[in-house]
């Protein structure tokens, strides 16, 4: 283990020596010396020797031959000695468990710079960890929300823009050559610029045009729905996909589930009084998309009015997702030409045919079926709607989707309406950060090659599956001692758990370049011409979907880049995903104690996705099914009823959060919390207590639990938090903090924290 931890330290620093301040030995010597010795009994010399006053008579005496006075004053010098020579031996063990090397005081001051210690920890964590970060943190121009990880983000992009445009490397493969290229044409501006919207306009037209230039009267619904679903990856009504099939994991099918809208949520065109603004901005948006592509004022403004209300009655279909957390009663299977019966305004065999071109599909082609009833309502709404506005509506969809790669103008629309949306001030955002972007997007696997070439190590990897083993036991153990959890039940929870399957840092097949080159061989990339690009993207990407169809699902197919700064788990493959874009300061650190709460608690909170409300119904193998006892089910759904509670009654600018939306995520942060700060206690019995930070003034017992906090330190627009509240399936920042923290016990304790202060509520939500 001691070599494990010193080939991390030097993955995360580049350790130096540092000299002690001497100021602070001299300081903590003296003060000793003035309290015990008086000047009077004896003094000492800076190697701590003792000059003690001798008798004055001719030579040593022995013990016998001394007066009682002496004997006394011997014994109590000894005594003193003794008591010295102890306090010495204390205090140099004091000063070896402190750690006082360049990476360990760099680390200090970022840990104590970002905290408040004004405020009492037991009252609000958030702010006590967090209250120096977010007074010294305010929001960068252009962005609506700000953190540890997009801080992170920001540096990996500019380590993959220094690899896009470093064109001298040599040895690249073909298809790191084929990133590059798509990076250099989406920084060619002159030639964006030239072109402007004649890409666009070309594309509407050979798709069969809109009303927005003038009368428009087509019976070609069908052809349109196909061509905007096959070519340009939109979803205009529902969205059809391939993926693993939840029932049968080992293959994959064909899948079909409502689709999204043009704002973020149905609750936007839904709760128009309080959504006003964002409904303007957004109806205003449009508009300005209608004149830039040839519309006048009033035409446009009637166009997209009306788009805005069909958008708005699809809002009124569409099912919430704190209605779809139980895949197992959303879940029907069916053939392919049952399709018909469900939604009849749709003629699916073609449209199936063209989606999965070049598959040869027939009507007993298995389909699951995510949204029946939404199904049925859609086609319905499509029955009893203009013909026009359909057309003008999937037609948008395309726009929306090409805006960011067209000319200035439109991304100045664009940024006008996200100043309103999500409160972001205007920026001038270096075009360098939106085509790292783009190229990590369409490219990420080609890209991550260079990016993990150049800053990951196959020693922070190893480093990272022995902390997701030391985070495995942990939450393994606790099992023990989940008392709501029948035995057999909890037997078959262990064997699940131990059936994760690890993938850290990247998939293997980007470290070969034949097999890399083999993936994005029917890419086509060229000079020069961006949308061009872009259009190639979108067909190889469907072709790509199209060849997995039937086939077994592959381990080495990853839903993130390995620049990427998230983590996930999927419950198909009952699978953890840490990419190598993670696997940095702050959430590795120099401390194990902060590496624990840092990197140990996303691991954590991975891995009791695979148990949480969703992933649960998942067995071990990655199959949908009913592997709990009913018992346990039933006590489960009480347990969580708890977090439903407990987060429901949070609020951030007075707008209450929904826990049982969040419910999946609270349950993994609370899992995570535990199984990490389980899995450190465990690594300092095998491994000793670790140095403690220079002056931090803490146990790394409670730097474990301010690391964690640290990690969710952030900053927001009100717009953006109130999208948060409604869209996102993660709670706000402060209560991923304050709501984990005030269900630990072990927080309490090391905190000190009296029964029933904020942090340490005497109702406490446990489940894993």
């Amino acid at each position: 283990m001691e070599a494990l931890r010193e080939s991390f330290l030097h993955l995360t620093f580049q350790i130096s020596s540092y000299k002690r301040a001497t100021l602070d030995e001299d300081e903590l010597v003296d003060s000793t010396t003035d309290e015990i010795y008086p000047s009077t009994v004896m003094q000492h010399n800076l190697k701590g020797n003792v000059n003690i006053p001798r008798h004055r008579g001719p030579g040593p005496q022995c013990w016998t031959q001394r007066t009682h006075t002496e004997r006394r004053l011997l014994v109590l010098v000894c005594a003193l000695s003794l008591a010295l020579f102890i306090c010495l031996l204390t205090l140099g063990v004091h000063y070896r468990s402190v750690c006082l090397s360049e990476s360990c005081v760099t680390v200090t001051s970022a840990v104590m710079s970002s905290m408040d210690r004004s405020v009492d920890p037991c009252q609000d964590f958030y702010s006590y960890a967090c209250g120096g970060w977010i007074k010294n943190n305010p929001l960068p121009e252009g962005k609506s929300r700000w953190g540890p990880f997009s801080n992170l983000w920001e540096r990996n992009m500019a380590v993959m823009k220094h690899l896009l445009e470093n064109t001298t490397m040599k040895g690249l493969s073909k298809a790191e050559l084929k990133a590059q290229r798509y990076y250099q044409a989406c920084m060619s501006e002159a030639k964006i610029e030239a072109l402007g919207a004649q890409p666009l306009q070309e594309l509407i037209n050979k798709t069969g045009d809109w009303a927005l230039t003038g009368p428009w009267d087509k019976d070609n619904f069908q052809e349109v729905l196909r061509m905007v679903s096959a070519n340009f990856r939109t979803s205009p009504f529902f969205t059809v996909f391939v993926s693993t099939d939840s029932k049968s994991s080992n293959s994959n099918i064909i899948q079909v589930d409502q689709s999204g809208l043009g704002l973020p949520s149905r609750d936007y065109y839904l709760n128009k009084t309080a959504n006003a603004k964002y409904l303007k901005a957004y109806l205003d948006f449009l508009v300005e998309l209608g004149i830039l592509l040839g519309g006048s004022e009033e035409t446009s403004k009637t166009m997209m009015q009306e788009i805005v209300d069909f958008e708005t009655a699809l809002a009124n279909i569409t099912v919430p997702q704190e209605e779809r957390r139980d895949e197992e009663l959303i879940y029907k299977k069916m053939q392919a030409k049952d399709l018909a019966t469900l939604a009849p305004e749709v003629d699916w065999m073609p449209y199936l045919r063209d989606v999965f071109a070049p598959v040869t599909l027939n009507e007993s082609e298995p389909v699951v079926v995510y949204a029946k009833e939404y199904l049925q309502k859609v086609s319905d709404l499509i029955k009893h709607t203009n013909k026009s506005v359909l057309n003008n509506y999937m037609i948008m969809k395309v726009v929306r989707k090409m805006v960011s790669i067209l000319d200035q103008r439109f991304q100045n629309a664009e940024q006008h309406f996200f100043e309103v949306m999500y409160g972001t001030k205007k920026s001038c955002t270096p075009r360098w950060k939106l085509c790292v972007s783009d190229t990590d997007s369409a490219l990420g696997f080609a890209l991550g090659a260079l990016f993990v070439k150049a800053t990951f190590t196959e020693d922070s990897k190893t480093i990272a599956e022995d902390m997701v083993s030391e985070i495995k036991w942990a939450f393994e153990d606790s099992l023990k001692n989940v008392g709501w959890m029948d035995s057999e039940t909890k037997k078959a929870a262990k064997e699940k758990a131990d059936a994760i399957y690890n993938m850290v840092g990247y998939p293997k097949f980007i470290m070969d370049p034949t097999e890399l080159d083999k993936v994005f061989n029917d890419f086509e990339v060229v000079s020069d011409l961006y949308f061009e690009n872009v259009m190639q993207y979108y067909n190889f990407s469907a072709r790509v979907t199209a060849d997995q169809l039937r086939k077994a699902p592959n381990r080495d197919q990853w839903s993130m880049t390995p620049p990427t700064v998230n983590a996930y788990y999927n419950p198909t493959k009952n699978e953890m995903v840490l990419p190598a874009g993670i696997l940095q300061a702050p959430f590795y650190s120099h401390s194990w104690a902060l590496n624990f709460g840092g990197i140990g608690v996303v691991m954590g909170h991975e891995l009791t996705h695979a148990f949480d409300d969703q992933g649960r119904e998942y067995d071990k193998e990655g199959n949908l099914r009913s592997w709990w006892k009913n018992s346990s089910v039933e006590a489960f759904k009480k347990q969580t009823q708890c977090m439903v509670e407990q987060y429901s009654n949070y609020s951030i600018n007075d707008e209450p959060l929904n826990g049982r939306h969040t419910l999946g995520e609270n349950i993994a942060d609370n899992g995570g919390l535990k199984a990490a700060y389980k899995a450190y206690v465990n690594w300092t019995k095998k491994n000793g207590e670790e140095e403690t930070l220079p002056a931090i003034g803490m146990t790394n017992h409670q730097l474990f639990f301010v690391g964690f906090a640290q990690v969710w330190c952030s900053v927001r627009t009100p717009e953006s938090s109130h999208e948060g509240v409604i869209t996102d399936p993660h709670s706000p920042s402060r209560f991923r903090v304050i709501g984990t923290i005030s269900n630990s016990e072990e927080f309490s304790r090391h905190f000190g924290c009296k029964a029933n202060t904020p942090m340490n509520p005497r109702r406490k939500c446990e489940l894993w």
